[in-house]
């Protein structure tokens, strides 16, 4: 039982470390270019936002599917099992927000978007060499639509498709 709540604690502490360093790499460097491979590679930011996107449906599965262990072990207790359903509502509340404003924000016109969504922050990447001022607002209105969030904890992040390497831009908000 002890060792399940550790497994919990653990993964979600790499999960959230792995989020925090790549804010952090983003925003020190200010502007980041991640080299694709040779010339011939096909690979666009169209595949770098689905590549992040499979990524994120993997880790919450793999987390899901340890929560279920717990909910399924006779071991467990009432308050383990308790805790490991709120985990699971809090991440599919999170997948469906995640999705609900990645589709707004296409329906404005930008080809891809990528919502990271917590309890805390929002970070959205939307495939785009620079956002204008209005942009940047339109997406905002269209988050503050979905979650009553201070704007001083959404972080809009521009990624543009240039050559042969994806360049993330400085964070815009």
């Amino acid at each position: 039982m002890f060792t399940k709540k550790k497994k919990i604690i653990v993964l979600l502490s790499m999960f959230v470390l792995l989020v925090i360093t790549g804010v952090l790499n983003i925003v020190l460097n200010n502007s980041t270019e991640i080299p694709t491979g040779s010339s011939n590679t096909n690979y666009s930011a169209s595949s770098f936002f689905t590549t992040c996107k499979a990524d994120r449906i993997t880790t919450r599965n793999e987390s899901i599917d340890l929560y279920n262990e717990i909910l399924e072990s006779e071991a467990s207790s009432t308050e383990a099992k308790s805790n490991a359903e709120e985990q699971i509502n809090a991440l599919l509340e999170s997948m469906v927000m995640e999705v609900n404003m990645e589709g707004l924000i296409k329906a404005k016109g930008f080809s891809e978007a990528l919502v990271n969504y917590s309890s805390t922050y929002i970070n959205i990447l939307v495939q785009s060499s620079e956002l204008t001022e209005t942009e940047v607002a339109q997406i905002v209105d269209i988050i503050q639509s979905q979650v009553v969030r201070d704007i001083d904890y959404i972080k809009i992040i521009p990624v543009e498709w240039k050559f042969n390497c994806i360049k993330i831009a400085p964070v815009l908000y």
